[in-house]
């Protein structure tokens, strides 16, 4: 999924669109992840933090499950996903589409 926004970072660009990227493992393992990516990934993400984002943590595997979020350039939430699987993720080409349907909206 990352590989696809990756892709698609000079559209999101043009779209005012800034992407980033988060995971709860550590340096060594994100690394591994984001290798080729020219979009930043952070590490080491935490439950609290998590729970600030208002994600779905997995007690069980005790981990945090796929949470996105797209944001206004105040900080505001224009539309987010909350996931308890690999099912429900946001789409890169969608929420591309998206993006500049509501641009769109907004130059009218």
């Amino acid at each position: 999924m990352l590989a696809g926004y990756n892709e698609r970072r000079a559209a999101f660009a043009e779209q005012g669109a800034t992407i980033i990227a988060g995971a709860v493992d550590d340096l060594a393992k994100t690394s591994e992840v984001a290798e080729g990516l020219e979009i930043p990934v952070a590490y080491g993400v935490t439950r609290d933090q998590g729970d600030l984002l208002g994600a779905w943590w997995d007690e069980r595997r005790d981990f945090i499950q796929p949470s996105e979020f797209v944001l206004s350039q105040n900080g505001r939430v224009m539309f987010s996903t909350y996931s308890n699987s690999p099912v429900g993720r946001m789409d890169p080409a969608e929420t591309l589409t998206l993006l500049q349907f509501l641009n769109a909206q907004r130059a009218k």
